[in-house]
């Protein structure tokens, strides 16, 4: 059975809020692990980012949507810990 993922395994963006219902696998259908920011037809939109890149990306994203600052670590802590990540290792 497929895990059901509420966090894109990327970025950790919840994915109720990605605004395209997800990512796209190479088939067109909709992925169950990666938001669309991340993942496009297949592939990561972005595939030579590294876990710290990706994590201070999300944080600069946050404050742009007007996140306190203090609030885009605690968010961001375990983003090495997502799938697309602990699985390079």
């Amino acid at each position: 059975m497929d895990a059901v993922y509420k966090n894109c395994q990327s970025c950790g963006m919840p994915l109720a809020r990605d605004e395209q219902g997800g990512g796209t696998e190479k088939s067109g259908a909709k992925s169950k692990v990666y938001c669309s920011h991340c993942y496009q037809k297949g592939e990561f939109t972005q595939p030579d980012m590294t876990a710290p890149e990706m994590k201070e990306l999300v944080k600069q994203k946050m404050v742009e949507f007007g996140f306190p600052r203090f609030l885009t670590g605690l968010f961001t802590r375990n983003i090495h810990k997502l799938q697309r990540w602990s699985a390079n290792k």
